[in-house]
């Protein structure tokens, strides 16, 4: 009889811990899924926090600004990313995209190099705030998603770090 209890004990714990990201969660175009899209479930969304990321606060803020040719946080940003890094802290299963742009001035090479620095600046804020490294993945995109049509300081909005949250 001890037996069966602890085995049906041991199925319920096992059937319990198993689940599945829904298969029509909206993706990117890299493939990612997204916390916060409306094909998360309620479990999923409260043991992630997510409502923190949909309300109107500094977690709502994704976008990181830089200079031109800079790749230095500037200190506008650093509670937003403070407040990215006690989510994170938070919530050990979250998972963060940093996806790093640059304008159009530049060769292809420079723009991906700098776009990656852009995005590995604001890794390495969050790493000293404590935030795990494995948390955390970055990317380049260059000047891919650039304005062609701007001039020159006007391009302030190319030059910046994306921050994305991704499901398991």
């Amino acid at each position: 009889m001890k037996n069966s209890l602890a085995l049906l004990s041991l199925l319920a714990i096992f059937g319990a811990g198993c689940s599945s990201t829904p298969l029509d969660a909206p993706a990117d175009p890299s493939g990612s899924n997204y916390y916060g899209t409306d094909g998360t479930d309620a479990a999923t969304a409260e043991a992630l926090g997510l409502e923190e990321l949909r309300g109107n606060t500094l977690l709502s803020q994704r976008s990181v600004f830089f200079d031109f040719n800079k790749y230095d946080i500037k200190a506008e940003y650093l509670d937003l990313i403070g407040a990215h890094a006690q989510y994170l802290n938070n919530h050990a299963p979250a998972r963060m995209i940093i996806k790093g742009n640059a304008d159009f001035r530049g060769s292809h090479e420079y723009n991906l190099s700098l776009g990656q620095k852009r995005s590995v600046a604001v890794k390495d804020a969050l790493n000293a705030l404590g935030v795990d490294d494995s948390q955390i993945e970055t990317i380049s995109y260059g000047e891919e998603y650039a304005n062609q049509e701007c001039q020159a300081d006007a391009c302030g909005q190319d030059r910046r770090a994306d921050i994305t949250y991704e499901v398991e």
